[in-house]
């Protein structure tokens, strides 16, 4: 993970080294828009921090840095009333802000395949158990469908269990 410091104001590399230092993370300086787009351009950045002065002054290069951030936390800084504990502050503000989002981010995500699986499962199971009680369904189609009323029971069961059991199932047999 790395950080993107675009600014103008003197010291700034101190002050990315103090980031660096304190978050544990590889911390580049763009003095200006040109210098940020040819880094944009070189590698993914985790966090690209814009002093609010630039921003102001040259809202279109702010503009295009935003846009060519990807995935990046955008954040925008007074770096003249602000010092490198106040940044280090917002820097990891946000990257526990963007963690807690993918977090919750997987958890819709399961509970909506989860769901949706169940609600197949639950049709499987009853058109197959519909087509067995059939009086023409062929010795050879009804072991078919047997197996498959089956499969949707077992994959029914292991549904019915939280995920967090089935976590911790798996744990156990693996050890």
């Amino acid at each position: 993970m790395s950080i993107l410091i675009v600014t103008g104001i003197e010291g700034a590399r101190n002050c990315a080294a103090v980031v660096g230092a304190q978050l544990g993370m590889d911390v580049e300086v763009a003095e200006g828009r040109k210098q940020a787009l040819a880094s944009l351009k070189q590698r993914e950045f985790s966090v690209v921090v814009v002093d609010d002065t630039l921003a102001e002054c040259d809202p279109a290069a702010a503009e295009m840095i935003w846009e060519r951030s990807s995935l990046a936390i955008p954040l925008q800084i007074n770096f003249a009333l602000s010092g490198a504990a106040r940044l280090i502050r917002e820097i990891r503000a946000a990257l526990h802000r963007r963690e807690r989002e993918q977090m919750l981010a997987r958890r819709a995500a399961a509970v909506a395949i989860e769901t949706e699986l169940k609600s197949t499962v639950a049709g499987l199971l009853l058109h197959s158990q519909l087509a067995l009680s059939g009086s023409e369904v062929p010795p050879l189609v009804a072991d078919k469908l047997r197996m498959v009323a089956d499969l949707a029971g077992n994959l029914r069961r292991q549904l019915s269990v939280p995920l967090s059991t089935q976590t911790d199932l798996r744990r156990e047999s693996a050890a």
